[in-house]
């Protein structure tokens, strides 16, 4: 067999590695998960954005001698297959270097273990210069950002990305918020102290981050529906759905909370937890079409490290997707699931069709659709025709199916999705003005009979004494 060497041009798939769709967010988690596999407690990250963009991460973990270190900063330093510690938060053996390079094209790692010190750093230009892999063991650590927090530390790691073209002094300080919010969801159970065994603390520029459980297991309205465990290839999966509050339960500022940067719509759906991080979030994968009636539902999934290959979790640790014999369990439980999501919708819609109370608006059945519809027979609109004469009663006809048929679905629709706590319809007629019609109410003689007909519409049927005292 005749074989050659034929060498990459080092330039150019360096080029290629640092396209992959890393985020600064998922790029900055894929180095939180390196600290806490190395058992850290604390991590820092100082964020500086002048004279240019500079980012230093630091922890408290067990740290590397010169040879684990040099290991490290091989790519590839472990196979995907190889089988992993159950605490381990790795998959490819890719994540501190590809993750670094996507962001900046300096990294440099230093690392302390049984009091000695060591630092390797990758130089994006000189490779690309030299066309080989050179790996630098720099000088001047003293001029790193937090160095001295790691000599102050028994052991440790810190990592610093200098030459940061991804990340623009304009925007730096959005970016930085952004990554706050990504890993207080990302990684709320260690910040919470919910993933044993241990509890971390992560802070940004001396600002600790604040742990966001997107089920908001804390209200007393959220319905924690009963946890599947589910046995496939070996491994155990655990599935628990949720039902959020509707927003009618909580305060404008928790319910914008709990609706994330993403809205209710997009971030419903399934939360996959591998070890306890958050891989991916508000998906169906193409098992269910998200739908504003559903959007209080998300359905919590924990996985173990030894089951990525059967959910198809990429390199950056961001996406994933289940074989479908995973699937098929999935599919059962949205449709357990989905039916009771849509109470809290499906409740208040019925309303309209209670026959307790007298409506304003009623449904009416056109063939296989339907429309929304002003009840003609209300008792304050059967008052009001009797005194019109036909040509009065002719225009009011025309006016209120103009209002029917020009009804703003759409922007009602669109208000309540967004934010449905700005909206208040019942401001429309005040408690002064609803007295006032009582009294005109009185004042045209009704009878006993008419009264109890009123006392069953919208208005006086929780103010039956505004109504009898008059």
């Amino acid at each position: 067999m005749k074989t050659e060497t034929v060498t990459p041009n080092v330039g150019n798939f360096i080029d290629s590695l640092r396209e992959m769709g890393y985020s600064p967010e998922v790029a900055i988690s894929d180095l939180i998960d390196n600290s806490i596999s190395a058992d850290a407690t604390s991590i820092e990250v100082l964020a500086i954005a002048k004279p240019s963009p500079v980012l230093a991460f630091v922890d408290n973990g067990l740290g590397m001698t010169e040879k684990e270190l040099i290991e490290a900063m091989r790519l590839a330093s472990k196979s995907p297959n190889e089988e992993r510690s159950l605490n381990d938060l790795g998959r490819f053996g890719l994540g501190l270097k590809t993750a670094s390079f996507s962001q900046c094209k300096k990294l440099t790692v230093v690392t302390k273990k049984n009091g000695t010190i060591s630092a390797r750093q990758w130089d994006l230009n000189y490779i690309s210069s030299k066309n080989e892999w050179l790996l630098i063991t720099p000088t001047n650590l003293f001029e790193l950002p937090l160095f001295a927090e790691l000599e102050n530390k028994n052991c440790g790691t810190l990592v610093v990305w200098q030459e940061i073209d991804k990340i623009s002094i304009d925007n730096f300080t959005g970016c930085i918020d952004a990554i706050r919010k990504h890993l207080s969801l990302v990684f709320h159970k260690f910040l919470e102290g919910s993933a044993y065994p241990k509890k971390i603390k992560i802070l940004i520029n001396n600002n600790p981050i604040k742990p966001f459980n997107p089920f908001n297991i804390n209200h007393a309205a959220t319905q924690e529906i009963t946890t599947e465990k589910i046995n496939i290839f070996g491994s155990t999966i655990t599935v628990q759905p949720f039902i959020l509050p509707h927003h009618s339960k909580l305060s404008k500022e928790e319910y914008d909370l709990y609706a994330t940067e993403e809205g209710y719509i997009k971030s419903q759906g399934f939360y996959l937890y591998r070890r306890n991080r958050i891989i991916i979030y508000g998906t169906w994968w193409g098992m269910h079409k998200a739908a504003d009636a559903h959007k209080l539902v998300r359905i919590k999934i924990d996985i173990p490290n030894s089951m990525d290959i059967h959910w198809g979790i990429d390199i950056k640790k961001s996406t994933a997707r289940p074989s479908e014999s995973i699937r098929n369990d999935l599919k059962r439980i949205i449709s357990r699931v989905i039916e009771k999501g849509n109470r809290p919708y499906s409740i208040r819609g019925k309303k309209i069709e209670d026959k307790t109370t007298t409506h304003f608006w009623e449904i009416i059945p056109t063939g296989n659709k339907m429309r929304f519809a002003l009840n003609l027979q209300h008792p304050i609109y059967t008052k009001l025709i009797t005194g019109l004469d036909i040509r009065q009663r002719e225009y009011l006809s025309y006016y209120l199916k103009g209002l029917q048929a020009y009804l703003p679905l759409d922007a009602i629709l669109a208000k309540l999705q967004r934010e449905p706590l700005d909206v208040n319809q019942l401001e429309a007629l005040s408690e002064e003005e609803i007295a006032d019609l009582a009294n005109k109410l009185k004042g045209a003689n009704i009878n006993e009979e008419f009264i109890k007909e009123l006392l069953k519409t919208e208005i006086f049927k929780n103010r039956k004494e505004i109504l009898r005292n008059v």
